[in-house]
């Protein structure tokens, strides 16, 4: 309420003027544009005094106890608990980006595809066939994560290691990378850090 405000006009943080004659329009005290109002809230009671809007450490918040939420139906401990009445080697699925909800139901055929499918990834052949096609300054989109960017460097990498095999590096459009361009202090593109990615062709 009205009552219960301090009014305070000041320019650049500086107070010039306390607002304090309620028979006075705000003209009487020359206002310019950039001035501030400052409204000082006095009320004893009000929920603003010491910090009550401010500080989110004051407000009370609900915590539901173990043996409340042990009790609750429906849950995701719930669910696990009879996944693993149902078989007692049951394990929660590892969560894959991109590979959307990793507590969807299981399909014990789709799981058995997938698993063939990942082997069979392992067993790709890594050589001019797993890059063919990609060309250096084609736009391109890479998992995870959907990143963006443009090819900058198609090739063998010997330095890199990890099974060797073709390789495509990226310029990213951000910086989402976690390289330079270049691999064990040797360059083969250039590229800000953090805007570059050495990737498999699969993953463009």
């Amino acid at each position: 309420p009205a009552f219960s405000q301090r009014l305070i006009l000041k320019d650049g943080g500086v107070p010039i003027a306390n607002l304090d004659d309620d028979s006075k329009m705000l003209g009487y005290y020359s206002p310019e544009s950039g001035m501030e109002l400052h409204i000082i809230d006095t009320d004893p009671f009000s929920m603003s005094r010491g910090g009550g809007l401010e500080d989110e450490s004051q407000v009370q918040k609900y915590r539901m106890s173990e043996e409340d939420y042990d009790k609750r139906q429906g849950t995701v401990r719930d669910w696990i608990k009879q996944q693993k009445l149902k078989d007692p080697n049951w394990q929660p699925p590892k969560p894959k980006m991109g590979m959307g909800n990793p507590w969807a139901k299981q399909d014990p055929a789709a799981a058995a595809a997938a698993a063939a499918a990942e082997a069979a990834a392992a067993e790709v052949d890594l050589g001019p066939e797993s890059v063919k096609g990609v060309e250096v300054g084609m736009r391109c989109e890479c998992q995870p994560g959907g990143r963006r960017g443009e090819v900058a460097f198609v090739g063998e990498v010997p330095k890199l290691g990890l099974g060797g095999g073709f390789w495509v590096g990226v310029r990213f459009d951000e910086p989402v990378g976690k390289s330079d361009g270049t691999v064990k202090k040797e360059r083969i593109f250039e590229c800000e850090p953090r805007y570059g990615g050495v990737l498999r062709g699969g993953e463009i």
